[in-house]
């Protein structure tokens, strides 16, 4: 049986208990909402990845996304952005590789790490062709199947990207189209073979695979808007409907689901995506690029992310897809993936704050950093932080012979007004006001 069949009959698994005890909820509520479709604990029965929770009452999680591309490919750069991606507070990882030899540079990263692993097969079926257009159907299917018996614990899968949609796109003011790599194979494909989207067509077959190997399907965003001026037009809405029925056809033969969501949504348009998409997918976890919040930052695209990021989760999002300050522009670097990941981290803790589930035990980490900051306890800081290394890294590089940092030293307004409060000290009348 698949996870969330047991689920529906009542049963609380070992992995449920595990993440109940994770995230300090309720076993039997997180059992409830997995039988509902609600939280997603992706684990492919083959596979060895560790157990974590996305959804309703659990914390924002974070993934990051690496992966060769067809003009570079160094394996041993990937599995080193596999480890620091890990190292530094990403959930699950996404191996997008289009270049060099996939299976093995997926074996290599799924080696390297312990969180749950996600991929899109379609890349690999597209890889067995001189063009995209030239894959078949069955090239497409073999690719999932290969990918869950490797033992991959999601896959991200366009079927919204329809007839349907394709018609909405042609007919829109787009400025870009469309920007999902996924997105953009299967409609060539369509237009090109004047057929369906096969994973569209053909779903229910992409289903038994799934169920097979409890694999979770992400239902990818194929038309997520890749600029300001795109966002929160008819193609995206047209996808999210189709992404509901299909969310809904998955949960009736017991396979579990995320939906994922835009990329670039003006910061007054993120409560509508959010809240209109777990309305139309039925409280699906949903997973979100960013989003984005403005195109005129390369080079602080983490930051943009990171801003969508955090509103999008105080609106119910579950799952941030890291940015890194590459996006954009090139392949990302080792220490991309680590600015990215902490950027992404940071974002996800902010949302949590005021996140049904977590709020109480987000604020009661950003309570101790608050004492440790009151008693000028600068190792308990350093151990609080989110990146302690870089903490610690700045203030003892500008240390003096206070124990306040070196923007207030002896002036620190926390010093004077407990030595002020304690009666042991008074500021010195000599100083500047």
């Amino acid at each position: 049986m698949t996870l969330m069949e047991d689920a529906k009959k009542g049963i609380i698994t070992p992995q449920i208990k595990a993440v109940a005890e994770a995230e300090g909820i309720d076993a039997e509520r997180v059992r409830s909402c997995v039988a509902k479709g609600w939280i997603t604990i992706p684990h492919n029965i083959e596979g060895n990845s560790r157990l974590i929770a996305v959804g309703k009452y659990m914390s924002t999680k974070v993934n990051a996304n690496i992966g060769t591309s067809r003009d570079y490919v160094d394996i041993e750069e990937e599995v080193k952005k596999a480890k620091a991606s890990e190292t530094f507070g990403a959930d699950t990882l996404m191996d997008l590789s289009t270049g060099g030899n996939l299976s093995m540079i997926r074996q290599r990263i799924m080696d390297a790490v312990d969180i749950p692993i996600g991929t899109v097969p379609i890349y690999q079926a597209a890889a067995t062709q001189k063009a995209v257009v030239d894959m078949s159907s069955d090239d497409m299917f073999n690719s999932v199947r290969k990918h869950a018996e490797d033992g991959v614990d999601f896959v991200t899968v366009h079927c919204g990207v329809n007839q349907n949609a394709l018609e909405h796109l042609v007919t829109s003011d787009r400025i870009m189209n469309v920007v999902s790599r996924g997105g953009s194979f299967s409609i060539a494909w369509m237009l090109h073979n004047d057929q369906e989207n096969p994973f569209y067509a053909e779903y229910d077959y992409l289903l038994e695979i799934a169920r097979e190997y409890d694999m979770t399907v992400s239902l990818g965003d194929g038309m997520r808007p890749g600029c300001i001026h795109d966002a929160s037009d008819r193609p995206k809405f047209m996808e999210f409907i189709t992404l509901g029925e299909l969310v809904k056809r998955a949960r009736a033969v017991d396979v579990q689901t995320f939906v994922e969501g835009p990329g670039h949504v003006p910061i007054d348009e993120v409560e509508l995506s959010v809240k209109g998409m777990k309305q139309l997918c039925d409280g699906a976890p949903l997973y979100l690029l960013g989003p984005l919040v403005t195109d005129i930052a390369p080079g602080y695209d983490h930051i943009t992310g990171a801003i969508g990021g955090t509103l999008a989760g105080m609106y119910g999002a579950d799952f941030l897809c890291m940015t890194t300050p590459s996006e954009h522009l090139a392949l990302p670097s080792v220490d991309d993936i680590k600015e990215g990941a902490i950027v992404t981290k940071i974002a996800a803790h902010a949302a949590d704050l005021v996140k049904d589930g977590q709020r109480e035990r987000a604020r009661a980490w950003d309570i101790e950093m608050a004492h440790a900051r009151s008693d000028l306890d600068w190792e308990a800081q350093y151990r609080l932080a989110i990146n302690g290394e870089r903490a610690r890294c700045i203030r003892e590089s500008r240390v003096t012979g206070s124990d306040a940092c070196s923007m207030c030293g002896d002036l620190c307004a926390m010093k004077i007004v407990r030595d002020a409060l304690s009666g042991g000290g008074e500021l010195d009348s000599k100083s500047d006001s």
